[in-house]
């Protein structure tokens, strides 16, 4: 058993393969993980120092008898990436066609959102970097309004840190405020929570959702924007 601390970008499925596990709940479900497992409802969303417990590879043997063919199957899990596209008052792009790029992708694959706006694709777990360009749908003249969206998988935080909270309001459109690249003080963290753009984000995204609007990302408005989010 060691362990291994989270540096940023890093995510379960990633570590566990880095590691040589084709399946990351070996990994995570170490009774040593169990207090990280409170802390992280999601264990693709780490955070940089958290502490994961991997444990030692066992070898496993099986007795087969000798001059006849056998076939063996190994289980793994898939890694797949969901990008959401919507538009205005949150509606869902239907029927838009996409061309997604990844740093571990040969030639760029085409694909539709569904109905709910989704692309869905099977990803390497060392994928990292990725764009979209969204062809958007035609107008009545027959127009396309194209635009790219850039995006880094595994670099989302948990929605309990003020960095993870600015990303989703930013994703879902609010502007929040922009994230530096550094790792936080705490008193980054306490000014980003304080600032006027932050708070005006989250009292925009409280009031569209009806709730009580206060400014503050509680564990209310947290869970709302999870929920909102989609993780």
């Amino acid at each position: 058993m060691h362990n291994h601390v989270v540096t940023k970008g890093e995510h379960l499925v990633r570590i566990a393969h880095q590691e040589g596990f084709h399946l990351s709940r070996t990994v995570w479900d170490a009774g040593q993980n169990s207090t990280l497992r409170k802390d992280r409802e999601n264990p693709n969303v780490l955070f940089p120092g958290d502490i994961l417990a991997v444990p030692p590879r066992e070898e496993r043997h099986e007795s087969r008898a000798t001059e006849k063919r056998h076939r063996f199957v190994r289980k793994s899990e898939k890694l797949m990436l969901r990008v959401a596209l919507h538009g205005l008052k949150d509606k869902p792009l239907a029927g838009h066609p996409c061309i997604l790029s990844l740093d571990t992708q040969g030639a760029p694959s085409e694909l539709v959102t569904d109905a709910k706006g989704f692309i869905e694709i099977r990803v390497s777990p060392d994928t990292e970097l990725g764009s979209v360009i969204d062809r958007g749908a035609p107008d009545s003249a027959g127009i396309r309004f194209e635009r790219e969206i850039e995006f880094r998988v595994g670099h989302l935080d948990p929605v309990s840190e003020i960095s993870g909270q600015i990303a989703r309001l930013n994703n879902l459109g609010y502007d929040a405020a922009e994230i530096p690249e550094h790792d936080l003080t705490p008193k980054e963290k306490s000014d980003l929570r304080s600032s006027l753009q932050f708070r005006s984000a989250v009292e925009e995204f409280q009031c569209d959702l009806g709730m009580a609007v206060d400014g503050k990302c509680g564990p209310n408005t947290q869970k709302k924007l999870l929920d909102a989010h989609g993780s």
